[in-house]
């Protein structure tokens, strides 16, 4: 069902100090800053040649993320987001599966402009899965 690994997200506590990291340190190719209010999050993607690195930042109060660099003052991994053909049949096919959608189980548009899910960490190792639409 799932697919190519699309990017794996770190929340960072200062984003432009990790993306000058990124770009100056390991001479990666680093994507200008872009808000996405209905996730609460400023990303930054960083181009790699088998797949992405976003840096995650806190938007605003209620940001997820903000919760997230509480309990990890230094950052840390936050996500592994995987491509799927259809977001729909991934989630129902999940969902029968036991599997748990966080929020109201409907797909939101995300930073690439196309329907994500998440999956509940605890159903996956650990892991904050998200689902992205190609």
């Amino acid at each position: 069902m799932i697919g190519r690994l699309n990017h794996i997200a770190i929340a960072v506590p200062d984003l432009e100090a990790a993306s000058a990291q990124y770009r100056d340190m390991l001479g990666a190719e680093v994507g200008a800053p872009q808000d996405e209010p209905d996730h609460g999050v400023t990303v930054v993607f960083i181009t790699l040649p088998n797949t992405k690195v976003e840096l995650l930042y806190p938007l605003g109060e209620g940001s997820p993320i903000a919760g997230f660099l509480d309990k990890n003052p230094s950052g840390g991994i936050h996500h592994m987001c995987y491509e799927v053909d259809d977001i729909l049949a991934a989630r129902d096919r999940l969902v029968d599966q036991g599997a748990r959608i966080l929020g109201n189980g409907e797909p939101k548009i995300g930073a690439h402009g196309k329907p994500v899910l998440f999956l509940h960490p605890k159903d996956f190792n650990g892991c904050l899965i998200e689902l992205e639409e190609t």
